[in-house]
């Protein structure tokens, strides 16, 4: 097709050797009132919220204190820049970057939804908040409410007329209760010695390999907020949102109670680089970058630091913490005693009810991976719809963990090994598949800059480091 645009600002360069080649369509305009589009990036924090920010975090507060905390930072700040990689090129061309990635290798989305399903594979994000409840009421078998929340996971993924917006609502019923839990906090909880040891962790911040060992250090870098497959169904979030050329794509919905199923089986899409779509690209990617870091950075960042704050205040130099949930039961008895019976239990309750919100993104977000990759790769001319691969899959993730849960498994080794590996393995390799599909794939105007593309190198070697390192270290264990 030859360049019509006023200015040369390149083409698309997709490759078709995998897939066939996109279709040209105008970018959509943004809409006026973009506020009403704000979503993805609270989703991707809400469900990122999980045993890192509830559990990891907390555990090394009770530890060392805060002095780490800038961790936290350096880890969500990356990977608001891979996830806009992600973002960009879902918003230029309405496939998912699993996709793009299987345009440069036939297998590379495989390669992807298989490593996120080994790292969620183990229920631990069910039975974490069935511990809590056990916490709330003082009684019950984790492992049979455990079930019971896979079950009901499962059920409300399948009968969600549109799978997006419910998990969107739930995760903001979440990020409120978090919030209210924040503000209570602040008033009854955190006291004098802990806002002065955040001063402290300020102007003296510490790298506590010493203490917490190598590998939980770097552990607690790599996965502050999403890390793994989570960041890369920022492509599927974006697309339901009608983010970009994600407009022109069905959305996510359920065989049983949605209307119009999601159909990836177009060839995707691209857009002719005149200067009114670049006009409009500019304003896309503006807002996307806001959309992020006004919700992922913000929300991650301020949960992890009031959480963390929150158990220097009740645990720091209790030696009976040790790095598993149940110091989560010792923390909120210390609240009952510093504040008051009433806030030990609402501290279990929006626990408990945050890790289940997190464990329904997770399944969605492992079985929407999956079921985007197999449909457009190697089902396109199927009758099989994406919905209904959704919630195969979905339902199989459940029934792992029934079978893993009824066989009394609290943690098998060698899933505890793969998971370990797998996130920080994802990011080393997506960090550098990033950087070479958005520098070739898309029209010069609108590829990666210069100082992103040295944050993705930095996220290339320091996952690879990680991934290296973890993976050397817990074979030793074996």
């Amino acid at each position: 097709m030859a360049d019509t645009t006023s200015t040369d600002h390149g083409r698309f360069a997709l490759p078709t050797k995998n897939l066939p080649a996109p279709q040209v369509r105008d970018l959509p305009e943004p809409p006026t009132k973009t506020w009403k589009i704000i979503g993805p990036g609270m989703v991707g924090a809400g469900v990122g919220l999980a045993s890192g920010e509830f559990i990891l975090w907390p555990y090394i507060s009770s530890q060392v204190g805060l002095v780490f905390l800038w961790g936290a930072v350096v880890g969500v700040v990356v990977q608001w820049f891979l996830n806009m990689e992600i973002e960009r090129y879902t918003l230029a061309t309405g496939e998912t970057a699993l996709t793009g990635f299987n345009r440069y290798g036939k297998h590379w989305g495989l390669f992807f939804a298989i490593m996120t399903y080994f790292a969620n594979l183990w229920p631990g994000w069910a039975t974490s908040s069935a511990s809590m409840l056990t916490y709330l009421f003082g009684a019950g078998d984790p492992r049979w409410i455990a079930i019971g929340m896979l079950l009901l996971i499962g059920a409300i993924l399948t009968f969600a007329p549109v799978v997006y917006v419910m998990l969107e609502r739930l995760i903001a019923v979440k990020i409120a209760a978090v919030a209210l839990l924040v503000i209570l906090a602040l008033v009854f909880a955190i006291r004098g010695k802990t806002y002065s040891a955040l001063g402290d962790a300020v102007t003296h911040p510490q790298f506590p390999a010493d203490q917490l060992g190598f590998a939980l250090v770097m552990g607690a870098i790599a996965y502050a907020g999403a890390g793994g497959g989570q960041n890369l169904v920022q492509s599927n979030w974006i697309r339901d949102k009608g983010f970009g050329q994600g407009a022109h794509v069905p959305r996510l919905t359920s065989p049983v109670t949605g209307e119009t199923e999601a159909d990836p089986t177009a060839n995707g899409y691209t857009f002719t680089p005149d200067d009114a779509n670049l006009a409009r690209w500019k304003r896309w990617w503006k807002f996307a970058n806001i959309e992020q870091a006004a919700t992922f950075v913000a929300i991650t960042v301020i949960t992890i630091a009031f959480t963390s704050m929150l158990a220097h205040a009740t645990l720091f130099g209790n030696p009976d913490v040790k790095n598993n949930i149940g110091f989560l039961k010792i923390e909120g008895t210390t609240l009952q005693t510093l504040v008051g019976g009433w806030f030990g239990y609402l501290f279990w309750a929006i626990g408990a009810f945050s890790l289940f919100a997190a464990a329904a993104g997770i399944v969605d977000y492992t079985s929407r991976l999956s079921s985007d990759m197999i449909k457009s790769r190697y089902l396109r001319e199927s009758k099989i719809t994406e919905s209904k691969l959704y919630f195969w899959l979905v339902w199989g993730l459940v029934a792992f963990g029934i079978i893993v849960l009824l066989a009394g498994l609290t943690q098998p080794l060698v899933l505890l090994v793969i998971s370990a590996c797998t996130a920080g393995t994802m990011m080393f390799v997506y960090s550098g598949l990033l950087w070479w599909m958005n520098s070739r794939a898309l029209p010069h105007a609108i590829r990666i800059t210069t100082w992103r593309a040295v944050v993705l190198a930095f996220s290339f070697l320091a996952f690879g480091f990680l991934a290296v390192f973890t993976i050397i270290d817990q074979v030793k264990k074996l």
